[in-house]
């Protein structure tokens, strides 16, 4: 057979070496199968796309909703965010296979233009559904799998800045952040004493909201549907210092929630907490080390109606080489623990920013390119629906030390795996290499996702 018009290469080694690209219907993506089976248990990409609503001329689509919900959420999951990338995915037979297209000699994917009317075409309403849909979907997620039964559920929420590079509606200069910016709301629920925080909120803000713009109003929502999935536990939510108006404690106290917000520095606590202090400088001289010594006292800040429990954080931060600096810290809280233990309740939350972090190197969270502002809302919820799949990739994963790798890790070590596909009347056969050097636990993953031998 004749080879002159197969591109090709060639290396100099010891012996000549020839790279050439002659495989059809070869992938780099072959363990995405993963997500799909985890999608068609969860119904993901299907609940996305049940939210739209086409209004294009029915004789001339190509490319249904649920198509291009799953070729943008599955290209995330890829590392393809942009729309862009899909004319490199168009005739991926992985990705077909993904979209439930023949990955032989099915049509081509949808193009860089389609995808972005799909993704500037979406209204307002259809993305109040959406939110709706992701946080019951999470939430009937994991009643399924305890049971309608947990001791207690803790709510994180948490803004994060996104910068922008264009003139996209409402980005605006955020001076905390010192950058142009939107300001999306994050929230996270964990179950009982679990690890993992699962996402259940994101909402797109303009980038000078203050900190709880939004936030009250999503408490409610959450607080009302945890409530009727797991009537019997306790709630607990945990927010950072621009949360604590009088409006959310309020709201919470009257709802019987246990919270634990951080309040902001001010000359009267710090005049509480000045003795406190007096004494972790005490220690930290004597130790030559970091000390921190807990108390509380009642305090009402000029917009709440009443005082409320405050428990205060003496610390002297020791540095080699630089002077102890003073670190004096404040929640409010409506727990009956000690100090120490409160306090310690609170600084949990702190894995919020790793979750958030990896929801930007994961999934493109900061991806917000669009120069519509409900665009970007759709892409964030877009990001969100795909960081749902993943979070369901790692519970499947139990046992396995993928249990708590990162999206990176993931997509590197299990997504990532050369395949060449072939097909017959009756079936579909992916062929990964022998050498794959993760596969005892892929195949324990694909087993555990619904996979048989």
């Amino acid at each position: 057979m004749a080879t002159d018009c197969i591109p090709q290469l060639r290396f100099k080694f010891d012996k000549l070496v020839v790279v050439r690209r002659d495989v059809e219907h070869a992938s780099a993506d072959g363990g995405m199968v993963l997500l799909k089976a985890i999608d068609r248990q969860l119904g993901v990409t299907e609940a996305v796309a049940s939210c739209l609503r086409d209004r294009r001329q029915p004789g001339k689509v190509e490319h249904n909703l649920v198509d291009l919900v799953r070729q943008r959420i599955f290209g995330l999951l890829g590392g393809y965010p942009d729309g862009n990338d899909a004319a490199r995915l168009a005739d991926d037979a992985i990705y077909k296979l993904l979209l439930d297209r023949d990955p032989l000699t099915g049509p081509a994917l949808a193009s860089q233009p389609t995808l972005s009317r799909f993704e500037n075409a979406v209204g307002p309403r259809a993305l109040t559904r959406l939110g709706h849909a992701l946080a019951d979907l999470v939430i009937g997620q994991h009643c399924a799998r305890l049971g309608g039964r947990a001791r207690r559920i803790t709510i994180d929420l948490d803004p994060t800045d996104d910068p922008t590079h264009g003139q996209q509606e409402f980005a605006f200069f955020n001076g905390h952040y010192d950058s142009w910016c939107y300001l999306p709301l994050l929230g996270f629920v964990t179950f009982n004493d679990e690890t993992e925080q699962h996402l259940i909120l994101a909402l797109l803000r303009p980038g000078t909201s203050a900190a709880k713009l939004g936030a009250l109003g999503r408490l409610r929502r959450l607080v009302q549907k945890l409530r009727a999935a797991f009537p019997g536990a306790r709630l607990r939510v945990r927010l950072d210092g621009g949360f604590a108006g009088d409006d959310v404690l309020r709201f919470l106290e009257a709802e019987g929630v246990e919270y634990v917000v951080a309040l902001g520095k001010n000359r009267r606590l710090e005049k509480r907490v000045r003795r406190l202090m007096g004494k972790a400088r005490m220690l930290s001289r004597a130790s030559g080390e970091t000390e921190h010594l807990f108390g509380e006292t009642r305090y009402a800040a000029r917009r709440w109606k009443a005082p409320r429990r405050v428990i205060m954080k003496a610390e002297v931060v020791r540095h080699a080489d630089r002077a102890p600096k003073s670190n004096p810290r404040f929640v409010v809280t409506n727990l009956p623990h000690t100090p120490e233990h409160v306090y310690a309740i609170y600084r949990q939350r702190g894995d919020v920013e790793n979750r958030i972090k990896e929801l930007k190197a994961g999934v493109a969270l900061d991806r917000l390119s669009c120069s519509r502002f409900l665009g970007n809302q759709f892409r964030l919820l877009l990001s969100a629906a795909a960081y749902i799949l993943v979070q369901a990739l790692r519970l499947h994963a139990a046992g396995t030390s993928w249990a708590r790798a990162q999206v990176t890790t993931l997509r590197e070590r299990l997504l990532k795996v050369a395949v060449w596909v072939t097909q017959s009347v009756r079936r579909i056969v992916l062929h990964f290499p022998t050498s794959f050097p993760w596969q005892p636990a892929w195949w324990q993953i694909a087993c555990a996702v619904g996979a048989r031998p």
